[in-house]
């Protein structure tokens, strides 16, 4: 390794993610207050330590765009102790990370004025363009590389073994939210395509929408996989009844065949390389016959026992 070793920055989980995946934490030495990591979080929201329902989220991130404000904010105090080199942002969404915008407050304070990068992805392809962008930062691209080439062998897999059998692409869709609903976007759509899925109410490289439950119903998905922004599996089970309440839940395809699942958000909303684990659970999701949930998947999602919501 280096001898002056560079000082990095994440204001991002994304970014963690990634940096861990690739064995570059050495050079990590802060991170956000969602990051799984021991460094020292220097990004804290003023969400962090409250219990929310989704319309409550809802109402409080619509009021604190219409103001202008961030629900984050930087610890300048720490981040000048840590003084870093580089430091990733992102420029994709406000309502889940810091935006550069705000980051760009606490760094314009700092003594040494670090390198910021903005990460912006939108589709999969974005994602692994990060990773090379991140490792390249430190000077560490082959960690990049390396990691792609071994998510590309297990996307192979997946893609090989549908095509082996002539899998028919299942009519699904992911919610984002659920109060009120939204559809999935960005990067989410891609996941679903290399698992042999469609989301025809998704929207490919672009935002997610709030979208009406009536066109969910007329849609008629054979799978549903709830997956609530923030939220993990045993969270959103707590709002579920707000979905299984509405009129012409017990018609969906999804409900009839018992193919509705909560999933960890971080398998979809993290722009991460570990998307690919989201990949895999939704290809053992929409075709269990061809490809069998791998065990370390299982505390990742939860079968919603579609039968017992009779209204």
């Amino acid at each position: 390794m280096m001898q002056n070793k560079i000082k990095v920055c994440s204001f991002l989980p994304a970014a963690t993610s990634m940096i861990y995946q690739m064995g570059l934490e050495e050079f990590l030495c802060g991170v956000t207050f969602e990051c799984h990591s021991d460094k020292p979080k220097v990004v804290r929201s003023y969400l962090e330590d409250n219990n929310f329902s989704s319309e409550e989220i809802e109402r409080i991130v619509s009021e604190t765009k219409q103001m202008g404000k961030s629900l984050y904010y930087v610890d300048e105090e720490l981040l000048q102790e840590i003084a870093p080199d580089v430091i990733f942002t992102q420029d994709v969404c406000d309502v889940c990370q810091i935006g550069t915008s705000y980051a760009e407050r606490a760094i314009y304070k700092l003594k040494k004025r670090p390198l910021v990068i903005p990460l912006i992805p939108r589709n999969l392809n974005d994602v692994y363009d990060n990773a090379i962008t991140i490792a390249h930062a430190m000077e560490q691209e082959e960690a990049a590389y390396q990691l792609l080439a071994a998510l590309k062998k297990r996307t192979d897999k997946i893609m090989d073994t549908l095509r082996k059998h002539n899998a028919p692409l299942k009519r699904v869709m992911i919610m984002e939210w659920l109060n009120p609903i939204y559809n999935c976007g960005h990067w989410i759509p891609y996941q679903i395509a290399q698992a042999g899925g469609v989301d025809m109410l998704s929207n490919p490289s672009g935002y997610s929408i709030i979208t009406a439950w009536d066109k969910i119903v007329r849609y008629n998905p054979e799978v549903l996989v709830v997956a609530p922004c923030g939220f993990n599996i045993e969270r959103a089970a707590t709002e579920i009844n707000q979905l299984t309440a509405l009129e012409g839940w017990n018609e969906l395809l999804a409900v009839k065949n018992n193919a509705v699942y909560l999933a960890d958000a971080d398998l979809f909303t993290c722009p991460s390389t570990r998307l690919v684990d989201g990949i895999e659970l939704l290809a053992s999701l929409f075709h269990p016959e061809l490809l069998p949930m791998q065990e370390q998947y299982t505390h990742k999602y939860a079968p919603l026992k579609t039968k017992v919501y009779e209204h």
